[in-house]
């Protein structure tokens, strides 16, 4: 995303005049959250300038700091004391999507399962997606040459889902990796308007798209 985030954190970044974080802060409200964890690191300073306590939006943020970028898997598990023994929503920061909220913090996860995933259709940058679907509801890995479905950033996960993991850096591939082999991975397949903001060139068109689409 650079030069763009060379001064700018991507949860920060505009569409159509209003920051990404501030889609999914305002998206949490209206579902019902009164209680988010917002993990930040670069920049980070800025982000919890810009967001404050929450109040804005009639929620409370706390807000956990990682010294150095931890990943999602990392940092979620720095956060696990903020976030209490029940499942809890993820929603990246850096992805826009029409997915309504509600429907998400209103998912009852399967006895068996430790995470629910919201897949979305394959962008043209990941044509073949990240994993598939059984008739179940349950994520499978992707075969090779197959077609999948993408990951969209936003899920449900159990705090047993992070247990055993050490405190650093950690991606969440190896986890949701060993959940599918558990055949405890559950999902989601919503076929809406979703966006990873990973470049200056799809950030203009989205920005260009969502601004289009207010004039109609």
């Amino acid at each position: 995303m650079l030069p763009l985030t060379g001064h700018t954190p991507k949860p920060l970044l505009q569409v159509a005049g209003t920051p990404l974080i501030a889609y999914h802060l305002a998206g949490l409200a209206e579902a019902g959250c009164s209680q988010v964890v917002v993990n930040i690191s670069y920049l980070g300073r800025q982000i919890e300038d810009y967001c404050g306590d929450g109040s804005r939006w009639g929620i409370h943020i706390q807000y956990s700091r990682e010294t150095e970028p931890l990943e999602t898997a990392g940092g979620i598990q720095q956060a696990l004391p903020l976030l209490g023994d029940a499942p809890f929503a993820v929603v990246n920061g850096d992805v826009w999507i029409d997915y309504p909220l509600q429907r998400l913090l209103a998912w009852e996860l399967k006895p068996r399962e430790l995470a629910r995933l919201l897949m979305v259709d394959n962008p043209p940058q990941h044509p073949q997606g990240d994993f598939c679907l059984n008739d179940e509801g349950y994520v499978t890995k992707r075969p090779e040459n197959a077609m999948g479905y993408t990951y969209a950033g936003l899920g449900v996960f159990c705090p047993e889902f992070f247990s055993g993991v050490a405190a650093g850096k950690l991606p969440l591939r190896p986890l949701l990796d060993a959940a599918i082999a558990e055949g405890r991975l559950g999902a989601e397949h919503y076929s809406g308007d979703w966006e990873d903001v990973g470049t200056p060139r799809r950030l203009a068109e989205l920005d260009a798209r969502i601004l289009a689409s207010r004039r109609r």
